[in-house]
């Protein structure tokens, strides 16, 4: 478990005696950790914590079972597990300053996610990203119907509206295709929608968007997602 040499519990962090992992499971579950006015995510938006995750919702990000007791995380890019939390801390929730080793909401957030690690080690988990972007082939509707409310309703909204979308920064799907045309010329909206949902704000593209790996989200999945979209 590597947090920088971090590993002894903090039994009072904020006001009160709270102890370190539940603090840290308020931050986890909190928007604010960040305080960027344009972040809506917080740790639970992208990752489930539970070593079977719930059916109905496609995570970009993997679960966090045993989170703590892996070798490396990012599929090999983060090595340390702090470096892994400030990838998304800063990278899709807009934190202008990673979090310091000595930070109390660091060292609480350390300690909620060893609590989620019960085995001493762990294997790493696969994350297979696409690098170079290829058009899928389409798929079944009513299962692209069943992938949108999966993976992409909670951020988006519904198809058409955005109703019950977290914020306005979130683009209305498809109807934001409209625009590729003038943002990416000679590029088909279905190719730009799959680089946005590939590659996101991994490579630099997508706004804030986290990438969806293979594991998360299969070209099967994907290609009945854009048919639902009719892109």
């Amino acid at each position: 478990m590597r947090w920088l040499g971090l590993g002894a519990a903090l039994l009072a962090v904020g006001c009160g005696p709270t102890p370190a992992a539940e603090y840290g499971e308020e931050l986890f579950n909190d928007p604010t950790l960040s305080t960027s006015q344009y972040n809506t995510f917080s740790c639970a938006t992208c990752h489930a914590t539970t070593a079977t995750p719930p059916s109905d919702t496609m995570y970009s990000g993997l679960s966090l079972h045993n989170v703590a007791s892996r070798p490396h995380w990012w599929g090999g890019y983060e090595t340390r597990l702090l470096d892994a939390v400030n990838f998304c801390y800063t990278a899709f929730m807009r934190g202008v300053t990673p979090l310091a080793p000595e930070d109390p909401k660091s060292r609480a957030l350390y300690e909620y996610l060893v609590s989620l690690s019960p085995d001493a080690s762990a294997p790493a988990q696969p994350f297979t990203l696409v690098k170079d972007i290829t058009d899928v082939p389409r798929g079944n509707r009513q299962r692209g119907e069943v992938v949108y409310r999966a993976a992409c309703q909670d951020c988006h909204g519904e198809a058409h509206t955005g109703k019950g979308r977290p914020s306005e920064l979130a683009p209305i799907l498809p109807e934001v295709s409209q625009e590729y045309g003038t943002l990416f010329p000679n590029v088909p909206p279905g190719l730009v929608f799959i680089e946005k949902v590939r590659h996101g704000r991994f490579f630099g593209v997508g706004g804030n968007m986290p990438p969806y790996s293979r594991e998360a989200l299969s070209d099967e999945d994907l290609g009945a997602l854009l048919t639902f979209l009719d892109l």
